[in-house]
């Protein structure tokens, strides 16, 4: 099975000296031409000398134009897994940092993140800082033509189900098949009048309790059926809305 998270534009910095992005060496190596194009285009934009052009390509505020260095840097930065890399919101309630060896180790096999840059990387694949969206444009690229045939493919090959966490930018950028057993998780509260909504800053804690929970416990999910039930047993409210849909309510 394999839980599937968004990535996170604010990140740690730093990282092993002694290592390097390693293209190769990433989950879903069927990926690497992918990879490989839009790195480069990456590292080309940020090394054009017109930083305002590059900012606004990639959607960054002029306030912050100086984290284009991290991007022109890419080949060259120090690495760490990607779930450390990234901070915010659902990696805070994660706090992967602090889950004990056996949990991170169930994280390897079991989770990935969709990285903009990279596609759907294991949770600790080592990857460096770097600043790109799902809504990025890069120059002659179009990411959608390029990446969701791929990814698509790259999901549809996974052994058990896909539980789909993440935002729909993400989604855009290599859907899951319908042909794989999945499950698009979306995070609503519940008001004083009994109508559901959609939620932002609670919908990502929540994601990252979830996945913490599921770290900590080890819980073998073999169908969607079994990923609500564990939910459930987790102290967690979940319901089925639609055809590879489930709500999971807020606490």
């Amino acid at each position: 099975m394999l839980i599937l998270l968004p990535p996170s534009e604010s990140k740690r910095t730093g990282g092993s000296v002694r290592a390097r992005l390693d293209l190769a060496g990433l989950r879903f190596p069927e990926l690497a031409s992918a990879r490989a194009t839009t790195a480069a285009a990456l590292v080309e934009l940020a090394r054009s000398g017109d930083a305002d052009s590059a900012a606004k390509s990639l959607g960054i505020p002029r306030t912050l134009v100086g984290e284009l260095a991290a991007n022109a840097a890419l080949f060259e930065s120090p690495v760490m897994p990607a779930i450390d890399r990234y901070t915010g919101v659902l990696y805070d309630a994660l706090d992967a940092a602090s889950l004990p060896s056996e949990a991170r180790r169930h994280l390897r096999h079991t989770v990935a993140v969709h990285s903009a840059v990279f596609g759907p990387i294991g949770a600790l694949d080592r990857i460096p800082d770097y600043r790109m969206s799902a809504t990025s444009r890069l120059p002659g690229l179009r990411l959608r033509q390029l990446w969701t045939p791929a990814v698509a493919a790259a999901l549809g090959a996974v052994v058990g189900p896909v539980i789909d966490l993440r935002s729909e930018s993400y989604v855009a950028l290599g859907p899951v098949p319908d042909t794989q057993q999945s499950v698009f998780v979306r995070v609503v509260a519940e008001g004083p009048d009994g109508v559901t909504r959609a939620l932002n800053h609670f919908n990502k804690h929540t994601k990252g309790m979830l996945v913490r929970a599921f770290a900590l416990e080890r819980p073998r999910i073999r169908s969607v059926d079994a990923f609500v039930r564990w939910a459930t047993s987790a102290g967690l409210r979940t319901e089925y809305a639609g055809n590879h849909e489930v709500q999971l309510l807020a606490p």
